[in-house]
């Protein structure tokens, strides 16, 4: 059974992308039955036979986005395999608006009992939609806040970016890694720092240079991004935004390394992908749908949000390419048996761009001092919008 920490995702939409302070934490060291769900404990819907359910899927974008989406895509799939006579329904290019209430209802009337909407922005709608059907069960991802009918959980991929900025760090000739990165929340902003600090682990003399997009999924921003990084010399691409490719493919084209973000997207660069982290949501939905219907789905006075670290097999170190070499993947497979154990790479000290000691020396901050991160470590190039 998964045993992790319960805190609030700071992955957000555009519009609460500056309200990214964390919240507070909840310890578990208990199984996922009581920490996954919210709300009372009055059980599953009792109209539905054990494991003829149907549910529903929402995804911001495209399911084959080589993404964030192409990820919970993939649970989806885990979840058709562990429930063959549960009616499946999905809805791609949901947008963050009452668009998002318009299609829940929809699939409310075709009989949903169990909805998992996929986008942080998909939160506001859900809670919405959670109060006007109290019998269906919401199981958000990433999201801030919860209800009685509705759960959320994420992972702490941060975990896995330390071994890539490894990958990174080892691989460069030029000492200059980019990172295209979509807004400055605290999930990104500790992603960089993470790539960067493993880097640095490496190769002391490595710079991680940074361009925000202000998008999640904007194929010209990130070309325009992409390539303004490489004119500066930087021989390692990476990135935080939902859909990948456009990165992946402009750094391949132009002859550079690249690692991956939350999907195996190897097979977009044959000559440059070195490795990457992914997500691997289908057991957790499938333990998730098995709490719905076991009536075990508990929440808002004993925690609500779940979080799932490298242990529970939810966040992987994806496969490395043809570009990482035997020193390369000896020591980033070194790092990733670490974290499987539950090493967490950032004790201190750490200190930010302008030399402040954020993380004391011989301190390693928990995950919500983590998550409320801020500011760039040293050795990170570019300036954080609004100031941080």
């Amino acid at each position: 059974m998964l045993k992790e920490e319960v805190v609030v995702s700071s992955r957000m939409s555009p519009l609460a992308r500056r309200k990214s302070t964390i919240g507070v934490i909840v310890a578990v060291g208990v199984a996922i039955a009581a920490a996954v769900g919210c709300g009372s404990s009055s059980g599953s819907p009792a109209s539905k036979e054990k494991g003829h359910e149907t549910i529903g899927f929402l995804y911001v974008g495209p399911h084959n986005d080589y993404g964030y989406n192409q990820a919970a895509y993939a649970g989806s799939l885990a979840v058709k395999r562990a429930f063959p006579a549960a009616k499946i329904l999905e809805a791609e290019n949901v947008p963050e608006t009452a668009e998002a209430e318009r299609v829940m209802e929809k699939m409310i009337r075709d009989g949903a009992t169990i909805l998992f909407p996929t986008s942080f922005g998909h939160l506001g709608p859900a809670m919405n939609v959670a109060r006007r059907h109290p019998d269906v069960r919401f199981l958000h991802m990433g999201g801030l806040k919860t209800a009685a009918n509705l759960g959320t959980y994420f992972g702490t991929i941060y975990d896995t970016q330390y071994a890539v900025g490894q990958a990174a760090g080892m691989a460069t000739k030029s000492n200059k890694l980019g990172y295209v990165v979509a807004f400055p929340i605290a999930q990104t902003l500790l992603n960089v720092n993470a790539f960067e600090r493993g880097a640095q682990s490496v190769n002391p003399r490595a710079k991680t240079y940074v361009v925000f997009t202000g998008s999640w999924c904007d194929p010209g921003k990130q070309a325009e991004a992409s390539n303004a990084l490489i004119d500066q010399k930087i021989d390692v691409l990476e990135q935080h935004q939902d859909c990948t490719k456009t990165v992946i493919q402009t750094a391949e084209r132009r002859g550079i390394f690249t690692t991956g973000y939350h999907v195996d997207a190897s097979s977009l660069a044959p000559h440059g992908w070195l490795t990457g982290s992914e997500w691997d949501w289908g057991p957790l939905m499938v333990q998730m749908v098995k709490i719905v219907e076991d009536g075990r789905f508990r929440g808002s006075p004993y925690s609500g949000i779940y979080r799932a670290g490298v242990p529970s097999g939810v966040i992987k170190l994806a496969p490395f390419g043809a570009a990482a070499t035997p020193a390369i993947r000896k020591q980033v497979t070194a790092t990733y048996d670490k974290l499987k154990a539950g090493w967490i790479p950032f004790k201190g000290p750490i200190r930010d761009q302008s030399g402040k000691v954020r993380v004391a020396v011989g301190v390693t901050p928990n995950r919500h001092q983590l998550e409320s991160t801020d500011y760039f470590v040293q050795g990170v190039v570019g300036k954080i919008p609004g100031g941080g």
